[in-house]
C-alpha cells in the first residue's frame, strides 16, 4: 500500500461515516446561505475524486462523469450554482457519486505508477500540479470535508 492509499483510505473512511445513514432532509439541511449542504460536500469529493484520476490516468469522460466533475469547483470554489439541485442529492444519488469517485481513486492511489505520479492535472483552486500533487491532495482532501460535516451534524437547528 502506498503512503497515498492509507491517507486516502483513512480520510475517506472517515467522511464517509460522518455522512452515513443520513436521510435526505439532513443531506441538504443549509446551516446559512454560502454554506456547502452535507450532500453538496460529498458530491464535492467524489468530483474531484473522479476529476483528479481522470487526469491522472489520461482518460475522457462520459456525460454523467462529467457533470459530476463540476461539483469539484462550481458553487464550491467559484460563483456558479452547484450543478446539482437539493431534490437530486438523495441518500441514494450520494451514495452512489461517493462510489464513484472510489472507484476512480481506487485505480491511482494503491500503486502510482511514475506516469500517473508526473501526470498534468488542473487542481479544483487553479494551479496545476503533478499526479504526485494530485495524490497528496485526495489524502486529506475528503478529512477536510468531514470536519466541515461534523461541525454540521452538531449545529443548533440540524435535523434530528
Amino acid at each position: 500500500m502506498s503512503d497515498f492509499a492509507a491517507s486516502w483510505t483513512l480520510s475517506r473512511s472517515r467522511f464517509d461515516a460522518a455522512i452515513e445513514g443520513l436521510n435526505h432532509q439532513q443531506l441538504n439541511w443549509r446551516l446559512q446561505v454560502g454554506v456547502l449542504t452535507l450532500a453538496q460536500m460529498a458530491v464535492h469529493v467524489a468530483g474531484v475524486e473522479v476529476w483528479f484520476a481522470s487526469q491522472m490516468l489520461g482518460e475522457s469522460l462520459g456525460l454523467e462523469d462529467s457533470r459530476l466533475t463540476l461539483a469539484a469547483t462550481d458553487g464550491v470554489v467559484n460563483e456558479k450554482v452547484f450543478p446539482y439541485s437539493d431534490p437530486e442529492l438523495t441518500p441514494e444519488f450520494v451514495d452512489k457519486a461517493l462510489q464513484k469517485g472510489r472507484d476512480w481513486v481506487e485505480r491511482v492511489v494503491w500503486n502510482p505508477s511514475e506516469e500517473v505520479r508526473r501526470r498534468t492535472v488542473q487542481s479544483a483552486l487553479g494551479p496545476v500540479i503533478d499526479g504526485e500533487g494530485a495524490l497528496a491532495r485526495l489524502g486529506f482532501h475528503a478529512g477536510y470535508h468531514q470536519g466541515q460535516a461534523h461541525i454540521l451534524v452538531t449545529a443548533p437547528g440540524f435535523p434530528r
